[in-house]
């Protein structure tokens, strides 16, 4: 029922990871999802808890972006060692590898109809594959730092690419052409990708910032200081509604793009979040960070009308005063008590080839984006302490919360103060003075 709408929960979470996570994706079957590390594996969790997860060994270096096909037939992976693989994501393991860069790969992302491959690298460089084969189509080379992510637009027209140079480049794929440079950010640009309507982009920066511009008319439309340290990643909610985040304050953030506000701050990570991605339907999302973990929560808003998720929402802030927060931390044991799950074998295989012709085709949400303003400062959340009952964690949280609305006021009160005492004391210097004048002026006269 609408009115029982609960918040975002956590559902699973997979440990098998030996360093830092740095990538998720979910199958658009729902029934894996893949997750890339530091630690040089590829690991295939399968969604259903009876069936085992997989790790695929073959890159030699920190795999730093993963991404199943439209079709979910294949798995591409790029890595540190300057490669990408293609991956048959079955029990197999099988790949194939192609050196694409002269420089680590940070990034690799499919087209909406699974034909052409975009990586980001950084040699500083963009480049465009066919999948069949891997053949190399071209490069674009107008960055002049490292290049940390790369993604195709809905329609695969056009291609976005985030860069260590601060800035966001926009490039036509016909023309090859850059058609726009976005120079907002204060900091090193690690993220970006299209809006589900194809007609904006967001990004996430080093500057703790999250920015959302609309493409036709180049003009930022959305700029969110929600997070207290960089932020490592996003996603948007395939209705186009929603957007996450993913930061090194150990939080993961819900943003409502068409109120411009912060819904949900989530508790789960232990250390930075570095990932995070919706399932294609939008009724799951997963996250990644330096804790080895990943996490699979369920959203709220899946099948829900939008009006119900705000009303919901905005009657849990009414109650606290703040946007909800929730902790996963102290539910994580007993959660993996609950399910019984533990850390899947590690399960090595042979290298074989594949063939790599893709030909499925994904449509493209349409929505209308609103033009909204800019929303305010959002109040920080602290993260709340393991092993605490959850009422009372919530329960001091918004205390804390209170607390620093209180601490902000007194802050601004005495500001005013001191404003209206330096104009006090400015009038009493000012009458002293024209006192002075005008005696002067009666003893001359005299």
């Amino acid at each position: 029922m609408a009115s029982l709408l609960e918040d975002p929960s956590l559902e699973r979470h997979f440990k098998g990871h030996r360093d830092t996570v740095t990538s998720v994706d979910f199958n658009p079957n729902m029934k894996q999802l893949a997750s890339g590390s530091m630690d040089s594996c590829l690991m295939i969790w399968n969604m259903k808890p009876q069936m085992r997860g997989y790790r695929f060994v073959g890159h030699k270096d920190a795999i730093l972006s993963v991404q199943f096909s439209p079709s979910g037939h294949l798995v591409a992976s790029a890595s540190r060692d300057k490669t990408v693989r293609l991956w048959v994501p079955s029990v197999k393991g099988e790949s194939t590898v192609f050196k694409a860069h002269t420089g680590t790969v940070r990034s690799v992302c499919f087209s909406g109809d699974g034909q052409s491959l975009v990586t980001a690298s950084d040699d500083k460089t963009i480049k465009v594959w066919a999948v069949h084969r891997q053949k190399f189509l071209f490069s674009l080379s107008q960055h002049i730092n490292w290049v940390r992510c790369a993604k195709f637009s809905p329609d695969g027209r056009l291609i976005v690419s985030a860069s260590d140079d601060k800035t966001i480049k926009l490039w036509d794929k016909t023309s090859r052409e850059c058609i726009h440079t976005f120079c907002e950010h204060g900091g090193f640009v690690n993220y970006v990708d299209f809006h589900p309507s194809g007609t904006c982009i967001a990004s996430a920066g080093t500057d703790n910032t999250v920015k959302v511009w609309d493409v036709r008319m180049n003009k930022l439309l959305q700029h969110y200081q929600v997070h207290s340290a960089a932020v490592n990643g996003l996603s948007f909610h395939p209705s186009g509604n929603y957007l996450i985040t993913a930061s090194n304050d150990s939080t993961l953030k819900i943003l409502d793009l068409l109120e411009g506000r912060l819904l949900y701050t989530l508790h789960g990570h232990q250390g930075p979040a570095t990932c995070v991605a919706f399932s294609r339907a939008g009724d799951f999302f997963a996250s990644g960070g330096s804790d080895e973990q990943v996490m699979v929560w369920k959203t709220n808003f899946d099948a829900t009308d939008y009006g119900e998720v705000l009303r919901t929402q905005q009657r849990s802030t009414s109650v606290c005063g703040l946007e909800p927060t929730v902790d996963a931390r102290a539910r994580l044991s007993q959660h993996s008590m609950a399910k019984g799950r533990g850390v899947e074998p590690e399960v090595h295989f042979a290298e074989l080839p594949v063939d790599m012709e893709n030909k499925s085709k994904t449509p493209t949400t349409q929505v209308q984006w609103p033009q909204s303003a800019a929303p305010p400062e959002a109040p920080q959340q602290h993260p709340a302490q393991p092993g605490l009952p959850p009422m009372l964690t919530n329960t001091l949280e918004h205390i804390v919360g209170q607390l620093d609305v209180l601490t902000q006021t007194v802050a601004i009160l005495e500001q005013r103060l001191t404003l209206t005492e330096d104009k006090l004391r400015e009038c009493l210097d000012n009458q002293q003075r024209m006192t002075f004048q005008i005696r002067r002026t009666d003893g001359q006269e005299k």
